[in-house]
């Protein structure tokens, strides 16, 4: 059963845009998120020239995703000053480093092979790395260490916003590893396992603490009604275009979990015209989720 987290976050100028510095409680790891234009200002703060990972963050402009990019350094400000010369796609950089000075370059190389990997299973940025590095040797205690590293890191930058490295489905039973420390949720979970089919469509899609995911495989119609938001018009082409969907003879197919702001949206995309979500999506056992919904709903 997982435990309740205490991150810490100070704002150097009280300012939710500036330079922060957030920490997790009973952690030697600390994070420092500084805008690309202030970079000049990390030279005040030492936490930065240690050996650590860092991610460069483009600003979120429009549904596509947006690029990152995750490396390391045994002097991450250093490295900094040269992609500010030579990369021109951040707005933002993420710092990770040790309180104390047991980060060795084996550590570091271990946790950005780690860090690139989750990222691209999870899949929310274009990563402009190419290949993902090869992970260093440690000692089994050390990765052990590492893996915690990551963990943590990966909760202090959803807290600040970014959730790069976070899955759109949580893992279910069986699926936990050492890259992977998320609470299962059960398969026969009813909000899980959510179908629709409308003519001779079959979509899978599951409602997450985010929306509602469009899982991978689910077919989508290739045209559309006047009743479809031209939000959702524009946003399937874009998909198209980014090769989220694959297009087939009949119909579209998710190249890869699609995660929309809510189960009408997602049954819209499907279906191509407007639609009830609540109405649409169906359990294993024949309920809709509107029904799922009503029952889990508090006695007042």
């Amino acid at each position: 059963m997982p435990v309740g987290k205490s991150i810490r976050i100070y704002l150097a100028d009280a300012t939710v845009t500036g330079i922060r510095y957030a920490e997790l409680v009973n952690w030697t790891g600390q994070g420092i998120a500084c805008p690309r234009s202030r970079l000049n200002e990390l030279a005040k703060w030492p936490e930065a020239s240690k050996p650590g990972v860092y991610f460069l963050f483009e600003s979120r402009l429009s549904d596509t995703k947006s690029l990152a990019y995750i490396g390391e350094s045994e002097n991450v400000l250093e490295r900094l000053t040269t992609h500010d010369r030579k990369k021109e796609f951040w707005s933002e950089v993420v710092i990770f480093t040790s309180k104390d000075e047991n980060l060795t370059k084996a550590h570091i190389k271990y946790l950005e092979s780690a860090l690139v990997s989750l990222s691209k299973d999870a899949a929310r940025y274009q990563l402009e790395n190419g290949n993902t590095p090869p992970q260093s040797s440690l000692p089994r205690a050390d990765r052990d260490a590492m893996e915690e590293f990551v963990e943590n890191i990966r909760m202090v930058l959803g807290v600040l916003g970014y959730t790069i490295l976070e899955p759109l489905l949580p893992a279910t039973n069986g699926e936990i590893g050492a890259k992977n420390e998320h609470p299962p949720i059960e398969a026969s979970n009813p909000l899980f396992n959510l179908s629709f089919t409308i003519n001779g469509l079959l979509a899978k899609g599951a409602v997450t603490d985010e929306g509602f995911v469009l899982k991978k495989g689910s077919q989508l119609a290739k045209s559309h009604g006047d009743s479809m938001p031209s939000r959702l018009v524009n946003l399937k082409a874009q998909l198209l275009a980014d090769g989220m969907l694959h297009e087939q003879a009949e119909c579209f197919s998710a190249a890869g979990d699609l995660l929309l702001s809510s189960s009408s949206y997602a049954a819209a995309m499907v279906a191509g015209t407007a639609r009830s979500g609540p109405q649409s999506w169906k359990t294993a056992s024949g309920q809709t989720l509107k029904q799922v919904e009503d029952a889990s709903l508090p006695d007042v």
